[in-house]
């Protein structure tokens, strides 16, 4: 994929593009109306008596829709930077992640902020890179806790220090709540763990819970697993390159599972404790307004936008969409072309910001 590569030193006004903490209106739900109730009402039978909609113990989580634990149900998500270069692969307990979000960082190079709801239990989370002030706005969204290793001063510095804004920086952290291994060389051996962020939050006097007004459960749309959606009017798409110029990640669909499997740098993308390899029920492709900030080729991606296009994949077939996301804590959602919010199928989910103009790699079908 040719690149534009082009300097633009951001003022300050630059950054204000992703600035602000506008809150959507809260959605409203019409008065149910009241059942009809019969004079000799029927006892629901031990075959009917659990349903889709409900589990003992269980709720439906935010971001797959899958049933979780309830007693995660308020836990906030963690927000993972991984290094995504070949020297840092495999990745520890990627596969555990509910939602990726791929981006290019300098260099052609990606890196994957992966959102965990399920955390505490994970022994060894990584490797962890280091900020770009972009996914923090992604991580947002979620309310999550951001974890990373550093970043570049002049770039994020402003983001991180505000108030709202709790990060968890190994660069701080390092051999406390981060941990480096023997088996690579630094900086593509450090970790971190469920134990070791549990007690940072504890440190720095984190809540465990969603905080009070940023986080309102409502992200994505799901369809029901009895009724998926199926994309009739779309087209094929059992192949997706996303187009990245160095992983050269692929999107492999399986029909006889549904899932995309995902491979990069030519082969398979495995996880290192799971052995699994990354798979997911629904893709979606961003295009999303970029520049370059300096001589160095630091990017900077417009995170709050509307009307861009894109694609949303899943079941082996594709749509036109676009996307919107008018404040920091608001989510990105998402449009099919007669303006209707998509509904994702329930499981996880690969979100690909690509540089609005540079797609002519994509390949879809």
């Amino acid at each position: 994929m040719k690149r534009k590569s082009f300097l633009v030193l951001l003022l300050a006004a630059t950054l204000a593009l992703s600035a602000g903490c506008s809150k959507k209106e809260e959605k409203t739900e019409a008065p149910a109306t009241e059942e009809e109730v019969t004079e000799e009402p029927v006892e629901a039978s031990e075959e009917t008596s659990t349903t889709e909609e409900s589990r003992e113990g269980m709720v439906r989580s935010p971001i797959t829709n899958e049933w979780i634990d309830e007693s995660i149900e308020n836990q906030r998500p963690i927000a993972v930077m991984y290094n995504n270069i070949q020297a840092a692969l495999p990745q520890a307990n990627i596969a555990k992640a509910d939602l990726i979000y791929e981006c290019y960082v300098e260099g052609n190079l990606t890196r994957l902020l992966c959102i965990f709801k399920d955390w505490k239990d994970l022994e060894k989370i990584g490797p962890v890179r280091s900020c770009r002030d972009y996914y923090v706005y992604w991580a947002l969204e979620w309310d999550s806790i951001y974890c990373h290793f550093g970043g570049p001063k002049l770039y994020v510095d402003d983001i991180l220090s505000r108030n709202d804004i709790e990060n968890l920086d190994g660069t701080y952290l390092d051999g406390s709540s981060f941990f480096r291994t023997t088996d690579r060389k630094a900086p593509h051996n450090a970790y971190t763990s469920g134990e070791g962020v549990a007690e940072a939050m504890e440190q720095y006097d984190y809540s465990e819970t969603y905080r009070d007004k940023y986080y309102e459960g409502d992200h994505f749309q799901f369809a029901s697993e009895s009724e998926p959606v199926t994309l009739e009017d779309g087209i094929p798409a059992t192949r997706v390159e996303p187009g990245y110029a160095v992983a050269k990640p692929v999107f492999t669909y399986n029909e006889e599972d549904g899932l995309y499997y995902r491979e990069q740098y030519g082969e398979p993308h495995i996880d290192q404790v799971t052995g699994d390899q990354l798979a997911f029920k629904n893709i979606i492709l961003q295009n999303t307004y970029y520049e370059v900030r300096d001589a160095k080729g630091y990017l900077a991606f417009q995170c709050h936008d509307s009307g861009r296009k894109g694609y949303y994949i899943t079941n082996g077939r594709a749509i036109e969409i676009t996307w919107e996301k008018d404040g920091d804590y608001d989510a990105t959602t998402y449009y099919d072309m007669d303006g209707n919010e998509i509904t994702l199928n329930t499981g996880k989910t690969f979100i690909c910001i690509l540089e609005d103009g540079n797609t002519d790699n994509v390949v879809i079908e």
